[in-house]
């Protein structure tokens, strides 16, 4: 469930399939910004998607938790678990039927992290209500990470 008093406040990063590059990136940088703030990280993803991060931090500096993508989604639908904060990673109608889907089922602050070469027109078709940070970065992770700034907590 979301945190109460004694706990520290979670964030969900949810990882759709890892294909341009920025994702891995952009979560690992995303799990140290909300460390820093006292957040709690919690990854759920793909089976590429979480192992991409695994490796990437193999001692687990930065991530947390890391869960399956779609086990998480049931765990938020049947009110067993919940976040404060969700961070859904966007490069395609997956992406936005994941952040649709976490709108509509969880209390979490949500904020649709919208990347790849089409990033604009992907956005252009979130019609829930959610919080946006567009860029058109594949390679590149530093327009995504900019633009993040301005939205975390």
């Amino acid at each position: 469930m979301a945190t109460d008093t004694m706990e520290s406040p979670t964030a969900l990063l949810l990882l759709g399939c890892p294909q341009v590059p920025v994702q891995t990136s952009v979560a690992i940088h995303l799990c140290d910004q909300l460390r820093e703030r006292g957040i709690t990280p919690v990854i759920a993803g793909t089976g590429a998607a979480r192992k991409l991060i695994e490796v990437a931090d193999p001692k687990r500096r930065y991530i947390g938790e890391v869960l399956d993508l779609d086990a998480c989604i049931d765990a938020i639908a049947g009110k067993q678990r919940d976040f404060d904060h969700a961070f859904v990673f966007i490069h395609n109608d997956g992406g936005v039927s994941y952040a649709g889907t976490l709108s509509a089922i969880s209390k979490a602050r949500l904020v649709g992290i919208v990347y790849g070469e089409h990033a604009e027109e992907t956005a252009a078709t979130i019609t829930f209500p959610c919080e946006t940070v567009v860029a058109k970065a594949t390679h590149n992770p530093m327009p995504v990470v900019v633009k993040l700034g301005r939205v975390l907590p």
